[in-house]
């Protein structure tokens, strides 16, 4: 006689997460912090000289390894190459975080830090941004003080778009001594804030890089994680055996060469944003600073009508309503300044 075998409890109780990524090709795609400028074209001759042998061949991520290790400026045994952020993040939750431990979160923010830990059977504290988008700083401390074995928290976060500065990022891990505390730099590029070289005095202190934004290599899945080179070699054994595949290391290694394209991009997307900004102002919309590739906006009640009526000129955003409760807030990501004003003059005839 058959049995039927239950599903964890914790998957259970997860909420299922339907990103909506599908019929976006051929749209302009301002909706998932992607780069729509594209990646760097060394990226894509280096893709074109795979050969047949190295696609059929386990992937060998050493020499990659290094080379990303002097890029970030730190150790190769201080650097973890991850099938994205989000598997660096898997990781963190697989060493770190036993079934009903405590996770720190400060929300709205990315989804998976919430993902990987309810998946774990953690139970989630989580803390809230205010109305301006100022960020809780007495619930995080109070809730640090109870020992919760993670916290995540990016920086610039999103969707809000604000950053700490690194005062706070070392008030933060001043009381968060006996907490592992995830700095998730995704997009650190357009910020200029980092916390990488604190790795080595703060064996608390994980911080985690993608491939995606700059780079434009979300299609390709390639992330980093920086953390003392102890907790390195314990998190690798938690780790698959071939994390990264052939075409995300050669991409990476074409992309960290081409400093000048992400030097192009970086200055372009703070071109777009002030863009952005200014016409959102015109138009008599709020819109919240930002140190990302992206902008949080608020429309109030037209929110769905107006991401409904761009998606019908091909033009999609992010409506970020149900983040904060109520509706009103979309995310917006920055691509060129003529994306930008394409998108502007959109909105304007809507609005």
């Amino acid at each position: 006689m058959n049995s039927v075998i239950s599903v964890r409890a914790s998957v259970e109780r997860m909420r299922p997460y339907h990103p909506p990524l599908e019929g976006r090709t051929g749209k302009l795609r301002l909706d998932f912090n992607e780069n729509p400028i594209g990646c760097s074209p060394a990226v894509r001759r280096a893709l074109a000289r795979l050969t047949a042998a190295s696609i059929s061949a386990y992937p060998e991520q050493e020499t990659v390894r290094k080379q990303a290790a002097r890029h970030f400026g730190v150790r190769p045994d201080e650097l973890l190459l991850t099938n994205g952020t989000d598997e660096a993040l898997s990781l963190v939750v697989n060493t770190f975080v036993e079934p009903a431990d405590r996770v720190l979160l400060v929300e709205p923010t990315y989804a998976m830090y919430r993902f990987y830990s309810e998946l774990a059977g953690a139970r989630i504290v989580a803390t809230r941004y205010g109305n301006d988008m100022q960020f809780p700083w007495n619930e995080v401390i109070q809730q640090l003080r109870a020992r919760p074995r993670v916290l995540f928290l990016p920086n610039p976060n999103s969707p809000t778009g604000n950053l700490l500065s690194l005062r706070d990022l070392r008030r933060i891990l001043e009381a968060a001594e006996r907490s592992m505390v995830v700095i998730d730099e995704a997009y650190f590029e357009f910020s200029a804030v980092t916390v990488i070289p604190w790795i080595r005095r703060r064996k608390n202190l994980i911080v985690t890089r993608t491939f995606s934004k700059t780079c434009g290599l979300a299609g390709l899945r390639l992330g980093c994680l920086f953390v003392d080179c102890g907790l390195a070699a314990q998190m690798r054994k938690a780790q698959s055996p071939y994390p990264v595949n052939a075409a995300a290391l050669a991409a990476a290694e074409a992309a960290m060469k081409d400093r000048a394209f992400i030097a192009r991009t970086v200055r372009e997307v703070i071109r777009a944003r002030r863009e952005l900004q200014t016409g959102l102002a015109q138009l008599g919309v709020r819109c919240f600073p930002s140190a990302g590739n992206f902008v949080l906006a608020c429309f109030a009640a037209r929110a769905k009508t107006i991401v409904a009526a761009l998606e019908r000129k091909g033009i999609l955003i992010r409506d970020r309503s149900s983040d904060f409760g109520g509706e009103g807030y979309v995310r917006i990501t920055l691509g060129t300044v003529a994306q930008m004003r394409r998108l502007l003059r959109e909105l304007k005839a809507i609005v």
